[in-house]
């Protein structure tokens, strides 16, 4: 399949073949709890391509069976993406640096991606010779592809998506064990608790066991402090919402002081698409667009032509390099974002992509290099427009709803899906939210609020 994946700097691919030990010697299961077979990772062509499938395989009536092609990329994908769910957790835990980079998950994400794009021109192929039918079905956390066989055609249960069925159920893995490790702390201030009053002969004061602030959860680590000012607000759109699946397409960013003027010899930003966006207090912005292999562009996706307006089908010429295989636009990227903290609304979003295909991210971000900071738990947790209802039952946060909430996108405008104008809108709601809190000493200015520019940074190296 490498005549459809792009034109890849076959070096790092190659050298990222030589961390397999480094990685087998402190990782030994996958996501599923299965033994990690890391021979068989070391037989995979990170270059060349790592499905079964060649260029004429994807062709409507080729001789070889579809089916078994299929079935076989499948199982390769599922095994793969059981290692790589891992990676980044087990990466980031590393406290005595044991694996120095990681190279091997971005090449073996790398890699998924295009067998991603075969598996997708495979059910293509199905379609076209009539075997089946696909119809994509929400099924909890995530949309899959669903196979229906044709009328006398063989079977497909074995070529089904179990992307839902994994994804679930490690989601469901992880919830028992956060409840278990809850329970067993709960046990430990009860045994605490009990010799408190065998000693004192009294309770312990119940403050000290006081719960966390209401609304509260794991992403207020992505709030600012009262100490912020000059940040960079960045907006990606992707072919989807998998980095280990999908591609960056769209990168938008510019800079905003929050407090401070902004900078007079700021350099003049690129315009925005939409003339009513004015750039007033944001300054130096860019934006990079980015290609797509032939396998995805000959695939198509009409979602993102829709939402965005970018079809990918016109992204595979030479003019549109691919950002996973574009080192200098990756360096330039990494560059400004150790530079000051940076903002963006589901941060996570942007930090699992930039973890998969920059080079030099996951290593920067654990040494406590990257800050970031995240516009959506400020709508959560101080915007009273974002309160639960029943059309929104955790509230509307989208980035769309708290731009208007926040006077920085009109009501009768939406939001546009493309990396700058989203980064702009972010960054005027983000000032005008901080402005408002400050003057009613809320947010970073409350008791619950933490000096300097907050936001969620590694800790670095434990001893």
């Amino acid at each position: 399949m490498s005549a459809m994946y792009g034109h890849a700097d076959d070096d790092w691919l190659m050298r990222a073949h030589g961390d397999i030990d480094q990685w087998a010697a402190v990782m030994d299961v996958d996501a599923d709890d299965r033994p990690i077979d890391w021979n068989w990772v070391r037989t995979l062509d990170l270059v060349h391509g790592v499905g079964v499938a060649t260029v004429h395989d994807c062709d409507a009536g080729a001789s070889s069976d579809v089916h078994d092609l299929l079935r076989r990329d499948l199982m390769i994908r599922d095994r793969l993406e059981a290692i790589l769910t891992c990676c980044d957790r087990v990466f980031m835990t590393d406290y005595d640096r044991l694996i120095p980079s990681y190279r091997l998950p971005r090449a073996l994400a790398h890699a998924n991606r295009r067998l991603n794009d075969e598996i997708n021109l495979l059910r293509d192929r199905g379609v076209a010779e009539g075997l089946w039918t696909v119809a994509y079905e929400h099924r909890e956390r995530v949309t899959v592809p669903v196979l229906h066989a044709a009328e006398g055609a063989p079977a497909v249960d074995d070529i089904q998506d179990r992307t839902a069925e994994l994804v679930n159920g490690r989601a469901e893995r992880r919830k028992r064990a956060r409840e278990q490790r809850g329970a067993g702390e709960r046990l430990m201030v009860a045994a605490n608790l009990e010799g408190a009053i065998a000693a004192g002969g009294a309770a312990a004061d119940e403050g000290t066991t006081a719960a966390s602030p209401i609304g509260s959860d794991w992403r207020d680590v992505y709030l600012p402090g009262r100490g912020l000012d000059a940040v960079m607000g960045i907006d990606i759109e992707t072919t989807g919402t998998d980095p280990l699946r999908d591609y960056i397409i769209d990168v938008g960013f510019e800079y905003m002081n929050m407090v401070t003027p902004r900078p007079q010899d700021a350099p003049a930003g690129m315009p925005y698409v939409d003339s009513s966006y004015q750039a007033g207090d944001a300054y130096g912005q860019a934006r990079l667009g980015f290609g797509v292999t032939r396998a995805n562009a000959w695939h198509g996706n009409e979602t993102i032509r829709n939402l965005t307006g970018i079809d990918v089908k016109m992204r595979s010429s030479s003019q549109w390099r691919l950002f996973d295989e574009w080192p200098q636009a990756q360096r330039g990227l990494l560059m400004r974002l150790e530079q000051q903290p940076f903002v963006a609304h589901n941060a996570n979003f942007e930090h699992r992509f930039f973890l998969h295909n920059v080079a030099g991210y996951a290593e920067s971000y654990r040494a406590g290099h990257i800050v970031i900071i995240d516009t959506m738990p400020m709508s959560r947790r101080w915007d009273e427009g974002s309160a639960p209802n029943e059309a929104h039952p955790y509230g509307d946060n989208s980035l769309e709803s708290y731009a208007k909430r926040q006077g920085a996108l009109p009501e009768d405008s939406s939001e546009r899906h493309l990396g700058l104008e989203d980064a702009h809108i972010m960054l005027v709601a983000m000032k005008h939210h901080l402005t408002a809190l400050r003057e009613a000493h809320r947010g970073p200015w409350g008791p619950d609020g933490v000096s300097g520019t907050g936001g969620k940074r590694a800790k670095g190296r434990r001893w």
